[in-house]
């Protein structure tokens, strides 16, 4: 069973990870974001969850202006080609809905093996503060760089770093 907002809340407070949460109607897309949110300070994000070819998946956190090459991509990944994941696969591994994806829904890949793998990119790292929906996409979460890593490494993932700059 998926893990809701409030329980995600609850884990980022055990973990001692401070958070700010603005609520707004349902987003869809990069777009409809960018006209909301107005200059609200700090990286957007997109993220594509992805399964290659041999039935891997991938967890895709990057720049919300990033143009990611699908064709290319798969070679910084070091895996068979990749495509975008079905949304009953989504709901099945991360618990969420198209539209919803986050890097907090890994607190729902819950196999001891863990079932995804998580890439992000670089330019995150340098970023005070990173916005993510937070498993629903009526409201955004502002989180540090550093805690939305601690909050990773809590869920048991590491994340592979993509420099995107290096890496067309």
């Amino acid at each position: 069973m998926a893990v809701s907002a409030e329980e995600l809340f609850a884990f980022l407070d055990e973990l001692d990870i401070k958070t700010t949460t603005v609520t707004h109607p349902a987003l869809h897309t990069v777009e409809e974001s960018q006209v909301l949110r107005g200059d609200l300070p700090g990286a957007h994000i997109k993220n594509l969850f992805l399964k290659d070819k041999k039935g891997n998946l991938f967890l895709l956190t990057c720049l919300e202006n990033r143009m990611v090459d699908m064709k290319a991509l798969h070679k910084v990944l070091d895996c068979a080609r990749l495509s975008f994941g079905k949304p009953d696969l989504l709901w099945d591994t991360l618990g969420v809905k198209p539209g919803a994806v986050t890097p907090f829904s890994l607190i729902n890949d819950r196999d001891a093996e863990k079932k995804v793998t998580f890439a992000m990119d670089a330019a995150l790292q340098e970023s005070e503060t990173i916005h993510a929906h937070p498993l629903h996409n009526e409201a955004t979460t502002a989180i540090s760089s550093d805690n939305l890593m601690k909050f990773i490494a809590a869920c048991g993932h590491t994340a592979k770093i993509i420099d995107f700059d290096a890496h067309p």
